[in-house]
């Protein structure tokens, strides 16, 4: 296959002999070329080809018409060159999983106890002495028992193996997924090239060496190219390179374009060079060893640091399949090396935020009950061993005989089982599963509301949103520009002009700078349905301009054919600090050179000396008149929510000016027009504002826009409400505002104003970065705001970095933008982040909701396990009962309460925030109110069970006794309370109808009967492994009642007021303010390494489980524009894809 070249270049330079005759050019060659920079690769184009005019010759393409599309011809290319893209490691096999699984500490000591314990059971001490050694607590086994001691050792291995094949057969179908959308994400991915001379949009893949590629202003350059033609052109290489100044390209200079590499500012054309592995990014990748296993070695020996340098600078490619996330696993990880690289791109970069909300209360949370779990196990075991040896060798005198060692090391190991399934019990392995899940589920469904989450976290971080800085064009408006006023000529025009009212000279200006002094790539194509409206591509603001032209029954393509993209003698393409786009002509009689300029008007306005008259003369244009007019025209289309655009012009006479002094360049120029552009509100809009307002979440604007403009359509959305006294600021004020005589941002000065604003207009990149920043830092409020951010162009990057979710925009926004994104929206509407919300919070229920249910469980088993072991020497539930209320119980639950739907009332209630506890008042009161119900009904049972069912007691039995009806009823019992349990948990606001709802999600229904079904054959057929004894329908519906009665009690919990009960505490806390500033001191250490450490004393490997999500959710800190959940797909792979492993 052709995407193999990497892999045997010897072989391949052969193949391209075959296809000499073809192309006048190897890969090689191209390969050799690609890797020179600046002066170097100028020189070897014009020594080896003339120039880039000679490439194109030898490539058989032509630089104007491109490709011919043939198939044959394409096929051809693959062939010769390769196809773009880049083979995504090989996933991890089944048994590879399986493997990963079997390495949780907690199933390696239960292994290793079960072997001990099997090991045991089948060595008997010669002579009757035996009968002396088994009397030691409890009555004599006889023989038929003793021959099955090697059962219980045996159900605990066996239900290892259920764990871990369950784990295994969880990641394998996960890693299944998140391929399946990488895949199609990869085919979601387009850019333009010409074919035919027509510019047309295909799939990244698809592109070929000899292919002519546009590139604009925020584009991912998917293939290495040479510059044919640039306007201004500037590019991003630090992924590549590392250094972030910017680069200039132009073709005498520096032409060479990299794949991986981010167009920042203007437009140009190149034609592809190489693609896919044969790429720049291709050759790391095939160093960080994505292209073969053989690099990978090398990689492994000797290449830590290149590779390492790599990782900073690769960065993935649009739409290719890379994969570079496996390195982290595969390079020896503890490498100091690797640590001191990454801390240093945690300094370069903006990284995303270390841990979401979530994970990091979830984290404190999974320490606290680590700890404890750790604790009691240990208590447990040391206790039972002390009761055996007093009552033993104290109580009743006995000696340590040596046939007796066997038998005591069985009831030490039956001990220590005891001791590690409390253990195993008091640790919510459930926990990241059912993270995992709930997140999942939300993922797939959030795709039908229009949203593509990048980053799995993002989803649960947006149900804590106390804020939204969203963009005005194309979020809160359509999108769609008209031009619906215009001041020409010395009128306002209240309405577009009939062609005739303006005089000729000023209307054939204003055709030739609109059409000339705008993107080649803009246009207006007829509609795709008969009656619709036309198409807008390209830049909607110039779109509206180009729409004026159209209006004036003129045309702007003869003009752009006349004036073709070569002849532009020098371009000044917009960018967030110019708020202008200016295009320099050469006039035809060589006497000198016309400059057309168009911009906001305010900017423009200020750098004209001259205004054309009614007559089409130009007259002089004084402050004064400036000030008039901003007040008789612009002001009043700004208050009726247009844009203003002012279109001008400049003529360069005598010798030619320095084209770099723009100050001096764009100043002196003259008006031609000003115009007033529409840009109507999306009808759902104000609703949707409506709604976050409900829920307790600030929406704010954040423009480029006048800021009139700006208030007008906040107050149409319902940003700004009348009678309020909220700030419009303009960016130059809120600096003033909240920068020191130094020029500093001061956080005191910012907690003054940003709680007031609402709309910051005429704002700078930097002006939204900053505000973000300084309200998620801010400590003032009741509660630590949680803030997210919409964006569409490249500058957002920043801002959408460091927000707590990044929103970038599916259609109009910039490859830039959705690589720093977290979320993107599909359809570039403001509805869909509300859909966001409402699944973001129904995340965090659905956690908060598995928590209560399963810490009911948790407590409940550890308290009997533990009180039941020190009071009658055996634990009440054993150890592959505890086993499976653990396993199943989790596993089962955690999917039933993990894929609850959301629903309205959800926006109803203000946000969590970010320091709100996991566990509220209201949920310790229906955990500890449960446990109580259940504590009393367990020991009840198991101290006076047996008189009031009528059996024999099972407490006190020897060590390989047969199952008691006694403990199988507790057993039972226990189960039905935890299933009914399962209901109540549904609800944790102290609602009192917990069937609401409950049919619309089958999963729980089928997960609660399909667990009860479950129940009936353990204890019915489960027999010796499970510890149980078939039990009689009288005895089944009384367990039966006494679960019911977990929902009766549940109803009287609902009724105690929770603000009376002062002394319950809440749990699972965020970060508090006062460790605001110990995070800030050290906030290149990873906060997750203090949790980490704390864990590795106890040993408590659940939070593997923990990190498993962290895997997951936490991506890579490279940026990845190669799709939206390709990152997951690519840290979930890499961290082999075992999700509860540690990275």
């Amino acid at each position: 296959m052709a995407n193999n070249t990497a892999d045997h270049l010897p072989g391949n330079s052969v193949a391209e002999g075959n296809h000499d005759g073809d192309f006048g050019c190897t890969v090689m060659d191209l390969r050799e070329l690609m890797e020179l920079r600046s002066a170097e690769a100028v020189g070897k184009i014009r020594d080896v080809h003339g120039d880039v005019q000679g490439i194109c010759r030898r490539l058989k393409t032509s630089p104007i018409e491109g490709l011919s599309g043939n198939p044959a011809d394409l096929e051809k290319r693959h062939t010769a060159f390769g196809k773009n893209f880049i083979p995504p490691k090989k996933p991890k096999t089944f048994l590879q999983l399986v493997w990963e699984a079997l390495q949780d500490v907690t199933l390696i000591i239960l292994e290793i106890a079960a072997i001990i314990s099997l090991g045991l059971s089948f060595y008997h001490p010669q002579g009757n002495d035996s009968n002396a050694c088994g009397q030691v607590v409890g009555g004599v086994e006889d023989e038929g028992e003793a021959q099955a001691g090697w059962i219980e050792g045996a159900a605990i291995l066996f239900s290892v193996i259920i764990v871990v094949l369950v784990t295994a057969f969880n990641d394998w179908s996960k890693e299944k997924q998140f391929r399946g959308l990488q895949s199609r994400i990869e085919q979601e991915q387009k850019f333009t090239v010409i074919r035919k001379g027509q510019v047309i949009q295909i799939p990244v893949a698809e592109i070929v060496v000899g292919d002519i590629a546009q590139i604009k202003y925020g584009d991912l350059l998917p293939a290495d190219g040479i510059l044919i033609q640039g306007n201004d052109l500037k590019i991003d290489e630090s992924s590549l390179t590392g250094e972030s100044d910017q680069v200039r390209k132009s073709l005498d200079k520096d032409p060479m374009l990299l794949s991986g590499t981010h167009v920042m500012e203007g437009s140009g054309r190149m034609v592809v060079t190489a693609v896919g592995l044969n790429s720049q990014t291709g050759i790391i990748f095939t160093l960080l060893g994505a292209g073969g296993e053989e690099e990978e070695k090398k990689v492994k020996k000797g290449k830590k640091q290149g590779a390492n340098e790599n990782r900073n600078k690769a960065k993935t490619q649009d739409g290719i399949a890379l994969e570079i996330q496996p390195l982290k696993s595969e390079e020896g990880a503890e490498s100091e090396e690797k640590e001191e690289k990454e801390k240093e791109i945690k300094k370069v970069n903006v990284t995303k935020k270390e841990k979401s909300v979530l994970q990091g209360k979830l984290t404190r949370l999974a320490v606290q009950i680590g700890k404890a779990g750790l604790i009691m196990s240990a208590v447990t075991v040391i206790i039972l061993i002390l009761y055996f040896v007093i009552y033993t060798f104290g109580v009743n005198k006995q000696e340590w005989k040596a046939e007796c060692t066997p038998i005591y090391i069985q009831y030490f190991v039956k001990f220590f089982i005891i001791g590690v399934t409390v253990l195993v019990v008091a640790v919510p392995e459930g926990l990241p599963l059912a993270v995992t899940i709930s997140l999942a589920y939300s993922v797939k469904k959030m795709m039908k509301d229009n949203n593509l989450v990048r980053h799995l976290d993002a989803c649960e971080t947006m149900g804590n949103a106390t804020a939204i800085c969203s963009d005005k064009t194309g979020t809160l408006t359509m999108n769609r520009m008209t031009v619906v006023q215009a001041y020409i000529g010395d009128t306002h025009y209240k309405t577009v002009p009939e062609p005739e009212a303006i005089n000729p000279e000023i209307l054939e200006l204003m055709v030739n700078s609109i059409s000339i002094n705008s993107a080649y790539t803009t246009k207006i194509l007829s509609p795709e349905k008969e009656g619709g409206l036309p198409r807008h591509v390209g830049n909607k603001t110039e779109c509206a301009l180009l729409g004026l032209v159209l209006d004036l029954k003129r045309d702007y393509q003869p003009i752009r054919d006349e004036v073709p993209e070569e002849k532009l003698y020098k371009v000044y393409t917009f960018n967030s600090s110019r708020k202008s786009m200016s295009t320099v002509l050469k006039n035809a009689d060589g006497s000198g050179f016309r400059m057309y300029s168009k911009g906001a008007s305010e900017i423009i306005l200020r750098k004209c000396s001259h205004i054309l008259d009614a007559a089409g003369q130009p007259r002089v244009f004084k402050p004064k008149d400036r000030d008039e007019m901003v007040r008789k025209v612009i002001e009043p289309m700004a208050c009726d929510g247009l844009r203003t655009i002012c279109v001008a012009k400049r003529d360069f006479i005598g010798d030619e000016p320095n084209w770099d002094n723009e100050a001096d360049i764009l100043t002196d120029l003259t008006c031609i027009c000003v115009v007033g552009i529409e840009d109507p509100v999306r009808p759902e809009v104000p609703e949707a504002i409506a709604k976050c307002q409900r829920a307790g979440i600030t929406v704010r604007m954040v423009t480029g826009d006048n800021i009139n403009t700006a208030r007008a359509i906040a107050t149409k959305c319902g940003i700004l409400l009348p009678g309020e006294d909220f700030l419009c600021l303009e960016g130059k004020e809120f600096n003033q505002q909240i920068r020191n005589d130094k020029g500093e941002v001061e956080q005191e000065r910012l907690d003054k104003v940003w709680p007031k604003l609402r709309v910051l207009a005429r704002s700078s990149p930097t002006d939204k970065h900053t505000l973000v920043k300084g309200i998620i830092d801010s400590t003032v409020g009741e509660t630590r705001q949680v803030v997210a951010v919409t964006g569409d162009g490249t500058n957002d990057g920043p801002a959408l970095k460091k927000a707590d979710v990044g929103f970038a925009m599916g259609i109009a926004g910039t490859d830039v933008a959705k690589e720093a994104s977290d979320i993107i929206l599909t359809d570039d509407n403001f509805t869909s982040i509300v859909k966001a919300v409402m699944w973001g919070r129904n995340v965090y229920d659905s956690i908060s909701k598995f928590l209560q249910f399963q810490l009911t469980v948790n407590v409940v088993a550890v308290i009997v396990a533990f009180t039941g072991a020190c009071i009658t020497q055996d634990s009440p539930l054993k150890a592959v009962q505890m086993l499976w209320v653990n396993l199943i119980m989790d596993t089962l639950a955690s999917l039933a309460l993990a894929t609850e739907p959301p629903t309205e009332a959800l926006l109803l209630r203000k946000p969590y925030g970010r320091d709100k506890p996991l566990i509220s008042r209201t949920m310790m009161k229906n955990i500890l109110g449960h446990a109580v119900y259940q504590l009393v009904v367990t020991f009840t049972l198991l101290f006076a069970g047996e008189k009031f069912f009528n059996i024999d007691s099972g407490r006190n039995s020897p060590l390989h006794s047969p199952p008691s009806e006694h403990y199988t009823i507790i057993f039972n019992v226990f189960v039905m309370m935890q299933l009914f349990n399962e209901i109540n948990a549904r609800k944790i606001h102290g609602e009192r109808n917990v069937f609401d709802g409950i049919y619309r999600n089958p999963i729980f229904c089928s997960v609660v009967l399909g667990t009860f079904a479950l129940q009936i054959i353990i204890v019915q057929f489960g027999g010796k492994p499970f510890s149980c004894t078939a039990l009689t329908l009288d005895q089944w519906l009384w367990c039966i009642f006494i679960g019911v009665g977990e929902l009766l009690w549940g109803q009287f919990i609902s009724a105690i007021p929770t603000h009376r009960l002062k002394f319950l505490k809440e749990a699972g806390h965020g970060i508090t303010k006062e460790e605001i500033q110990q995070e800030e001191q050290t906030e290149d250490v990873d906060e997750i390494d203090h949790a980490e450490m704390e864990l590795r004393r106890g040993q408590i490997l659940w939070f593997r489980g923990l990190n498993r999500i962290q895997t997951q959710v936490g991506c890579s800190s490279l940026g990845n524009p190669c799709g939206p959940l390709f990152e997951v797909s690519a840290a979930i792979l890499s961290s082999s894809a075992s999700l509860w492993e540690l990275p």
